[in-house]
């Protein structure tokens, strides 16, 4: 899987980083209506983070609203040294994580939908599967995928999460997870290895079937 550093995406980041920050300043000196522009701009790809974790759609909702909730009462302490949405996604991940510890459950990723398992199948240089056996391959990739996701210790598992579901750079997870950048890269390296093991054998099937 490969590392997205195109120079378009890094000054699209910046600038949306920016606008996030002039936001952040408003709210603090006490606009409130300016918070829920970055309600709007922000509120599905949290939503879409949460219901990783959270797999009940009205659950993962309440999950979210109350991040945005904990977001608004402690944005007074936000400083900027890191971006305002990698800010979010901590405090996402973190009222997710705590929503299911005081449920009792433990901290899983919800299923593998086709497209991601599409995703981490060309970041890995594999073949494209277009054919009706093709999707059938993929649909078993997914369950694959779930099922090494399921079995991967929790840090290794938010961590390529938020790389290969959401799009974060290994500075922003390091952000996230509070973690340095060399665990970040530790950590998705051995969440990587580890899903290619039991991807492997369903892949060398499918080529003694062609």
């Amino acid at each position: 899987m490969t590392e997205k550093t195109g120079r378009g995406e890094s000054v699209g980041q910046d600038a949306g980083a920016q606008s996030d920050l002039v936001l952040v300043r408003r709210v603090q000196k006490g606009e409130k209506a300016a918070f829920d522009l970055l309600v709007r701009k922000y509120q599905h790809r949290v939503l879409a983070l949460v219901g990783r974790f959270v797999r009940n759609p009205e659950e993962a909702e309440d999950v979210a609203q109350e991040a945005f909730v904990k977001a608004y009462r402690a944005l007074k302490n936000f400083r900027g040294d890191s971006a305002f949405y990698t800010w979010l996604y901590r405090i996402a991940v973190n009222t997710a994580k705590n929503h299911l510890v005081a449920q009792g459950r433990q901290v899983s990723i919800a299923d593998v939908e086709t497209e991601d398992a599409e995703q981490f199948a060309s970041a890995d240089g594999l073949r494209e599967y277009d054919t009706p056996e093709g999707l059938l391959l993929t649909k078993e990739i997914a369950q694959h995928i779930d099922a090494a996701l399921t079995a991967l210790p929790e840090d290794l598992r938010i961590a390529v999460t938020l790389r290969e579901f959401e799009g974060l750079s290994y500075d922003e997870i390091a952000q996230v997870m509070e973690c340095p950048v060399g665990t970040v890269r530790s950590r998705i390296f051995r969440a990587r290895e580890a899903i290619a093991k039991v991807l492997a054998p369903l892949l060398e099937q499918s080529d003694h079937e062609r």
